[in-house]
């Protein structure tokens, strides 16, 4: 009798570890599937919701994980930063003269002078560009080569700049978070051609309603569940292939308010009984997506952040682009981070700075996300003509990058700020660069003074 019942003991016991594993794996395949206000369109989890779009380049990308010597690069992810975040954004328009047409070794050598500035200026995170247009600046199976590589879409430049860039980086002990652009695939007036191995331009030649044209703008659509599914996986390429210790997301989202950019899809949305109404329906497809990306990212390596950074105006990102600040900094899920682009003067007539920081600082109030500050180095020097009577405060003063990192330090939950861009604070133009170097001296003493209280 005691064996018989030891024997269903274990039995029993094996049947509830089969049973908890089996839940714990479909948990991971549903992402974040349980958290409040679950989309009705299925997570973006698998390939074949791409339909053919893998594998366009023949790139030997391995699905599934991978160990952290299997990177294409050569370091492993660094440490989160644990005191204040310092960074710069290097965005599309460094490309376009550091890197676009380069050999593998002039663009080693202009990333490391870029990073050795960044360095000599004590700042420890890199936010880089490395999907701006629907493109890439590394080898994906997912979408093309970007025009600032070689010069083409489409065009192999014979090396990795994505890989050089992530071990610069790390050999200088910098943080590298890489930027995407989720939606955006043209900008309206652009006439740059789509490559033949774009799977938008596929799309487009097929009617796929995963790719939006509207008055000159190309765009993902952020309703489809293919479209999200396509851009996951690329989340997910990048954070196997590469030691990135973010990904990064700006204030791309809708491109427009126009009840006719996604007529088509909303009312398929409707036909079939949704009753949200078009804001909400927007703000819902985004929302979906950015729980996609963070669940597909901790789902690889917990320790890789997601961060947002949207326009400064809370109103504005709610109304217009359809991001709904509150609900993604005040629920798990969604972000590690948010960094709104507070890209104000403290005397601008409707959005001053001092302000601003404080709206933020009161909305993101809970535990599951920090605030830094997107602050404007490209200002300095210049008149700001939408200012109102504060227009000529970056012309008067030298100090506000330097008065903008003390206030935000006073702000609950900040965490750290980041420069845009990398051009405008190292090489600005001839004709504001006395003053930039000001600007940027003021904020060199600040953090020196911060590193070294005894001094």
């Amino acid at each position: 009798m005691k064996n018989r019942y030891f024997v269903r003991v274990v039995v029993l016991v094996l049947l509830a570890v089969i049973l908890l594993a089996g839940c714990a794996a479909r948990a991971v395949g549903q992402g974040e599937g349980n958290l409040p206000g679950r989309s009705e369109y299925p997570p973006a989890d698998n390939d074949g919701a791409l339909a053919g779009i893998g594998s366009l380049q023949q790139t030997a990308f391995q699905r599934g994980g991978q160990a952290a010597d299997n990177f294409r690069n050569n370091t492993p992810r660094m440490q989160r930063v644990s005191g204040e975040v310092r960074g710069v954004w290097l965005s599309f328009l460094e490309f376009d003269h550091m890197l676009r047409g380069k050999t593998e070794a002039e663009f080693t050598a202009n990333i490391r002078e870029v990073y050795d500035n960044i360095a000599a200026y004590g700042l420890n995170t890199v936010i880089v560009q490395v999907r701006p247009f629907g493109d890439a600046l590394y080898p994906s199976a997912y979408f093309p080569w970007s025009q600032f590589a070689s010069g083409t879409e489409g065009i192999n430049p014979g090396f990795d700049p994505l890989a050089i860039m992530v071990d610069e980086a790390h050999a200088r002990g910098f943080r590298f978070e890489a930027w995407i652009n989720p939606y955006r695939i043209r900008n309206s007036g652009s006439t740059i051609p789509l490559s033949a191995d774009n799977p938008a331009l596929r799309w487009i030649n097929e009617g796929h309603p995963g790719v939006i044209r509207y008055n000159g703008l190309i765009s993902y659509n952020p309703a489809d569940p293919q479209a999200r599914a396509l851009i996951v996986n690329g989340v997910r390429e990048i954070v196997r292939n590469y030691s990135v210790d973010a990904i990064h997301i700006d204030d791309y989202f809708y491109p427009t308010t126009s009840p006719g950019f996604d007529a088509a899809s909303f009312g398929a949305y409707r036909d079939g009984g949704g009753t949200r109404t078009l804001d909400d329906w927007r703000r819902n497809n985004v929302e979906t997506l950015m729980r996609e990306m963070h669940a597909a990212i901790k789902a690889i390596d917990p320790n890789v952040l997601f961060g947002i950074s949207p326009q400064s105006r809370i109103d504005y990102n709610f109304e217009n682009l359809y991001l709904d600040i509150a609900r993604i900094t005040q629920n798990p899920g969604y972000t590690d981070y948010i960094m709104p682009q507070i890209y104000f003067g403290f005397e601008h007539a409707t959005q001053p700075f001092q302000r601003s920081l404080d709206d933020w600082a009161e909305i993101v109030n809970s535990d599951y996300v920090r605030l830094y500050i997107g602050l404007a180095a490209y200002k300095s020097g210049l008149d700001d003509q939408w200012a109102g009577a504060g227009r000529s405060e970056w012309i008067d003063n030298t100090n506000l990058l330097a008065r903008k990192v003390e206030a935000s330090r006073g702000a609950e939950g900040y965490a750290g700020f980041v420069i845009f861009r990398y051009d405008s604070l190292f090489t600005p133009g001839a004709s504001v660069a006395d003053h930039v170097e000001r600007e940027h001296q003021n904020l060199l003493a600040l953090l020196w003074a911060t590193d070294n209280p005894s001094a």
